[in-house]
């Protein structure tokens, strides 16, 4: 089969029907001139459009229309047995606004967002560059719908940069060439791990991830995280939910209590209120978040370094 190619993301991106591997010589993407042989198994930036992503199944709930049909598929079945779904992932992008704009207005000027997911509106580099022009933004990523777009809006902006890296690799991260040309560790930084580090189902290995890419971080820098959470909702639901995202790219999800997102925190100084409902972390208009601890949501906190 002919790969199907689309406008809307880059003409380098390339998807494939069948995952996995390829049936007949393809141009590479990249370089446009080297090709994939007959049955070489598919590269990671294949992009697989029967197989649900995570980052595309989030552009839909927030409305979005980067998403395939295994996306939206994946997507309903969650909704359907829990509507409100849209609710806290709106709430989710909201937090990030309103903190990116509270640590931009108090100086700090690099962001390192890490599963940053599909641009949409208010882009962390939209709201600390509409506060602080200087302001330096890396996005990190490694679906390649994520790359490509973002790499598109991002092309005239000397200010922010997307890398492609893995959130298991968190030295790969940190020393990335790209990240270091625009992040200077010496100086204070807001690394960002926002609905991501609960598709890292191992309890361990999540909290190795969030140290090791504490440790360069020096006094004044911020640690923003959000974190899915299942509040009371019944093990049926759950396993709703977890049968679903067992079947995307990301593999699972595993959902954590306010303890253990306390625990990424350690020693460090929580800003007020605390870990909360993403929807009551410092809202613009108090009572209009549904905070109510019964259903599944995301937490979000804010952590200093000291």
């Amino acid at each position: 089969m002919n790969p199907i190619r689309t406008s809307r993301i880059s003409r380098k991106a390339i998807l494939y029907p069948d995952s996995g591997h390829v049936s007949c010589p393809l141009e590479h993407p990249l370089t446009g001139g080297d090709t994939l042989s007959e049955h070489e198994p598919a590269p990671s930036w294949v992009i697989d459009p029967h197989k649900p992503s995570v980052a595309r199944m989030y552009d839909y709930y927030l409305g979005g229309k980067d998403n395939f049909a295994a996306d939206r598929e994946a997507a309903d079945e969650i909704l359907a047995r829990m509507p409100y779904v849209r609710d806290f992932t709106r709430e989710n992008r909201a937090f990030l606004s309103r903190v990116v704009r509270l640590l931009a207005a108090q100086g700090i000027r690099q962001f390192l967002d890490i599963g940053s997911g599909l641009p949409t509106r208010e882009n962390t580099h939209q709201v600390a560059q509409a506060v602080a022009p200087d302001a330096r933004v890396v996005y990190v990523d490694n679906d390649p719908i994520v790359l490509a777009h973002g790499r598109a809006l991002l092309a005239k902006n000397r200010n922010t940069a997307v890398v492609r890296a893995d959130l298991h690799d968190p030295k790969g991260i940190l020393d990335h060439p790209e990240v270091r040309a625009l992040i200077d560790f010496s100086q204070p930084v807001a690394i960002m791990l926002l609905a991501i580090v609960h598709f890292v189902p191992d309890d361990d290995e999540a909290s190795r991830i969030v140290r090791e890419l504490r440790v360069p971080m020096v006094p004044g820098s911020y640690l923003v995280m959000s974190h899915g959470h299942m509040g009371e909702v019944d093990d049926d639901l759950q396993e709703v939910v977890y049968k679903t995202y067992r079947q995307t790219s990301s593999g699972n999800i595993t959902a954590r209590t306010s303890s253990q997102v306390a625990a990424y925190f350690e020693g460090m100084e929580l800003l007020e209120p605390g870990i909360v409902q993403v929807g009551v972390w410092r809202p613009e208009i108090r009572g209009l978040a549904d905070a109510d601890p019964r259903k599944a949501g995301f937490f979000g906190a804010v952590g200093r370094v000291r």
